[in-house]
């Protein structure tokens, strides 16, 4: 069987010097391998194909066939690691707490403890009969955050 850790450890190498960084790698008990990665700027097709040969050359298919899947994370996929929150700082995000509150908001800080969120909410203003956008601010440790999931802004 294919050993995850081989196979992060080839996907690391063959990532140094790149824009792109690991996300993760699974590998089933049939040897499905899927590599997932990410990258500051959108990662491209060439890009997954490149570092799938890549891959494919460190392994051996005469000594164990196997099945080997790279690709991007993509719109809506939860975000795994520091680095993916850093690298959408400004953008529209969804977080799902795990106390099953859901916010909609900008990112618009990273630290090792979580995340800051910026978001509007309809509040009563004194003196005004309709309720007014009011900006929020709030900071998430990542303990609380079930998920967060890059949205697509459409405004």
């Amino acid at each position: 069987m294919i050993v995850k850790e081989k196979i992060e450890e080839i996907a690391r190498a063959q990532l140094v010097g790149s824009e792109l960084f690991l996300v993760g790698v699974s590998v089933s008990a049939a040897n499905e391998i899927e590599v997932t990665v990410d990258g500051a700027n959108r990662v491209t097709i060439d890009e997954c194909a490149i570092l799938s040969k890549s891959i494919e050359k460190e392994l051996d298919r005469q000594t164990e066939d196997f099945e080997l899947s790279v690709f991007s994370t993509g719109i809506g996929q939860p975000l795994k690691l520091l680095k993916q929150y850093q690298i959408r700082v400004g953008r529209l995000v969804e977080l799902v707490l795990k106390n099953g509150l859901k916010v909609l908001g900008t990112l618009t800080d990273v630290s090792e403890e979580g995340i800051t969120v910026e978001y509007l909410v309809k509040e009563s203003v004194d003196g005004k009969k309709r309720k007014v956008d009011v900006t929020k601010t709030e900071h998430y440790k990542f303990d609380e955050i079930k998920t967060t999931k890059e949205e697509i802004d459409f405004k």
